[in-house]
């Protein structure tokens, strides 16, 4: 009996037995087909993906079932601390309904309830409402080593800049700087890959750093027992770090926002329909800016009842509405706050203040900020429906790619790809959320796969031109053409006269029957029938005893029989 009960329910390494089995099942077409470049000698990369967590590895292995696979994919922090489950995730779920699909590609056997139930057992899956953050971080290392997604961990991209038609990527390695050129570059560097995590300047710019951190900071929360700890924020990450700061033995622990009331309506759940998660992105600028104002601005994301309540069990734990921080000085080793609602003391600060979307704070686009559009650059709202936050955000084509400032100025930008919570203004809850993923990695793998074959349809089409693989491959009767093939196959004297001589001669003084760059290849009209016929035998292993040849005579007679029954006499 496997916890959680059913006695026969598959383990992991059987469903990942099962997951690669049904990947030959998906193997049409099975021609890798980009077209190899190079550049000073090195050979130029289809795509980098920046990024190993879930977007990442999502579409590197959208890519792979493309066929594309000179691809690489990097991340700054060290193997299973990709994305923010094992550093920052601060809740004990996530979120998303436990259904939620997407990277799995419509496998179902690659799906998280497939791996959870192989893990845990059936009714430990109908017994969850969410999954566990911790288990759904440990799902995606699974994800990753059944699909034998090669991550290169602790190579952080510093700088992206065009270099003719390509794009120039600066890698960090611990010893080196790497220089690599690639067609395509996707940033799937997460919420904060449009910006940074923000800590109001006005308020830190007095504090040393030992007194504050941000909710995504590395905070090591066993310092902060007995301490009093001031949280700004109303939103999700606010109430978690909260909730961890309790539960660590903060004295006591005071949450601090300037709306009228805690957030109560979560506008991400009402985008899970299929038609705004597929389509968004076909919306005219106006109505996206409409949806996205209400989305972002108006309603932002409460907290879940189970963190709320996780703080509320807490008699040290208290929220204040209306309550705008306007100062912070450090005294003495403590943080004072002026407020709207008076003033606080606190040993440490946490600010919950979400993510800033500024692409000017991304490093690695330093070299080309100026160049990108943003909504700002292309769109003007209608009186009284201005807003900076998504004037801000990138303004994406329908692949996520970078859009030029100036129309013509930098088309090297539609070879950027940004997969990040910053394409929400653009193309919907799509980068960097879970439920968004279903529909965003297919739309970026379809716009990545697009692009390189349109790129390169000239090529494509001189080799249709030089294209002369038979398929009909005899005018003869089946009978005569089988009575041939079988003659050739049995007398192998008559099969070495018929080998090519130089091959034939390579192979007896010992040497690799391979061809050397000045040899002829053969032709549709110096090989002949007998010739192609003799080189596929050749594929086949000879018998190697007397025996052996015997019963593979006998065999061959047997179906030369049979076929003569079906196709009649030879002629």
């Amino acid at each position: 009996m496997r916890p959680g009960g059913g006695a026969l329910m598959m383990g992991v390494t059987q469903l990942s037995k099962r997951v690669r089995h049904e990947l030959t099942y998906l193997g049409y077409p099975p021609r890798a087909w980009t077209v190899p470049r190079s550049r000073d000698g090195i050979p130029v990369l289809d795509v980098l993906i920046v990024g190993g967590g879930q977007s990442g590895l999502g579409t590197a292995f959208g890519l792979k079932l493309e066929r594309i696979t000179n691809v690489r994919i990097i991340d700054r922090c060290p193997r299973g601390l990709e994305g923010p489950w094992r550093r920052f995730a601060r809740m004990r779920e996530i979120r998303t309904p436990k259904e939620v699909t997407g990277i799995d590609f419509g496998i179902p056997s690659l799906t998280a309830r497939a791996w959870y139930e192989a893990k845990f057992g059936h009714k430990a899956w109908q017994r969850i409402d969410r999954i566990p953050q911790d288990i759904w971080r440990s799902y995606l290392d699974w994800y990753r080593d059944v699909l034998d997604l090669a991550v290169e961990n602790e190579v952080e991209l510093t700088s992206i800049e065009p270099d003719g038609d390509l794009l120039l990527a600066h890698l960090r390695h611990s010893d080196r700087i790497e220089r690599v050129h690639a067609r395509k570059i996707v940033l799937a560097t997460g919420f904060d890959g449009s910006g940074r995590w923000r800590a109001p300047p006005s308020l830190v710019a007095n504090l040393p750093a030992e007194r504050y951190a941000r909710t995504a900071d590395d905070i090591d929360f066993r310092r902060l027992a007995g301490k009093r700890v001031g949280v700004l924020g109303a939103g999700a990450s606010a109430f978690d770090n909260a909730a961890v700061a309790l539960e660590a033995g903060a004295s006591r622990v005071d949450l601090c926002f300037r709306r009228a009331d805690i957030p109560r309506v979560n506008p991400l759940i009402w985008m899970n329909f299929a038609g705004l998660l597929g389509h968004f992105a076909e919306l005219t600028d106006l109505e996206r800016w409409r949806f996205m104002r209400r989305i972002l601005e108006e309603l932002p994301v409460p907290p879940t009842q189970d963190t709320f309540w996780r703080c509320r069990s807490f008699e040290n734990f208290a929220w204040h509405a209306n309550c705008d921080w306007k100062s912070v000085r450090d005294e003495a080793g403590v943080a004072k706050v002026e407020t709207e609602a008076g003033t606080f003391s606190f040993d440490f600060i946490i600010f919950g203040t979400g993510v800033e979307t500024n692409l000017s704070m991304r490093p690695e686009l330093a070299p080309i900020v100026r160049d990108i559009a943003l909504w700002r650059d292309r769109f003007t709202p209608p009186p009284g429906e201005d807003s900076d936050l998504l004037a801000n955000h990138p303004y994406l084509g329908t692949a996520f790619e970078f859009t030029e400032r100036e129309p013509g100025t930098a088309p090297y930008l539609g070879r950027l790809h940004n997969f990040t919570f910053g394409a929400m203004a653009s193309l919907g809850l799509t980068g960097a959320a879970i439920p968004g993923t279903k529909y965003g990695v297919r739309r970026l793998v379809d716009g990545l796969a697009r692009d390189l074959f349109l790129e390169d349809s000239a090529i494509y089409y001189q080799d249709l031109l030089g294209y002369e693989v038979p398929e009909l491959e005899s005018l003869e009767s089946a009978v005569t053409w089988l009575d041939r093939f079988l003659s050739d196959t049995i007398n192998p004297q008559k099969l070495i006269d018929q080998l090519d001589p130089a091959v034939l001669t390579k192979g007896l003084h010992g040497k690799r029957a391979s061809r050397q760059p000045d040899d002829k290849p053969a032709t549709a009209a110096t090989t002949s029938p007998q010739r192609v016929r003799a080189k596929r035998t050749v594929a086949y292993a000879w018998p190697k005893s007397t025996g052996e040849r015997a019963e593979t005579n006998k065999h061959t007679k047997a179906k030369t029989s049979r076929q003569r029954a079906k196709y009649g006499p030879s002629e």
